[in-house]
């Protein structure tokens, strides 16, 4: 008898596992990628007299966001930060961010990201260094960031040192919040493709400030 209590007891102890493991709310996964409008977009230069080539290093970003989990900060100025478990970005921030830049600065100039490879050692290429100072995102308030970033042409000396301030109001919500942080990543990635373009059209440029 006492060892159909016990299997009883197991049974209903396995059950009840169970039935928290179904009721549990399951992960929600987001990107900061977004397609690049049309009316951003350039032509591919591959196969042109000029092919245009970029690199973007790994991103630097503060060891409080080198996680896939998201992390927002609590409203009313509030020196505290929440990290979300069942809120996550598709990989680790840095590489989702970085992923979502270089395409996205690519696509506007028409460029290869030659990363992982691609070009010949002989051809030059754009390096793009870039650091997140700032991503504070609020629930229902705003998505703020600030970003510092260097460009280099391989076969040149110089380096262009460039600044960038961005703001985002959201709605409620981690999809408005996401929302929100892809708005941020897109004109990032904008503002870093002008940056190249600037510094192709200047040779003597070395510094550039986007607000």
């Amino acid at each position: 008898m006492k060892k159909n209590h016990h299997l009883a007891f197991v049974a209903a102890a396995a059950l009840a596992v169970l039935a928290a493991g179904c009721a549990s709310k399951p992960d929600n996964y987001y990107t900061l990628a977004s397609p690049v409008a049309a009316a951003e977009a350039a032509p591919s230069t591959l196969g042109s007299a000029a092919p245009l080539y970029i690199e973007l290093a790994p991103v630097a970003v503060p060891e409080r966001f080198a996680r896939p989990q998201m992390v927002v900060r609590q409203p009313n100025g509030s020196v505290q930060v929440e990290v979300l478990e069942q809120h996550r970005w598709a990989a680790s921030f840095e590489n989702e961010l970085r992923d979502a830049l270089a395409s996205g600065i690519a696509g506007r100039l028409g460029a290869l990201d030659v990363t992982k490879g691609g070009r010949q050692s002989s051809q030059p290429v754009w390096r793009i260094a870039v650091q997140l100072q700032q991503f504070d995102a609020v629930d229902g308030g705003r998505v703020d960031a600030s970003f510092n970033w260097t460009l280099r042409r391989s076969d040149e000396a110089r380096t262009v040192v460039c600044q960038l301030n961005l703001g985002e109001a959201v709605g409620s919500g981690m999809d408005a919040v996401a929302q929100g942080a892809q708005r941020v990543t897109s004109a990032a990635a904008a503002a870093m493709a002008r940056s190249v373009s600037a510094a192709r059209a200047n040779p003597a440029a070395t510094a550039c400030t986007t607000t």
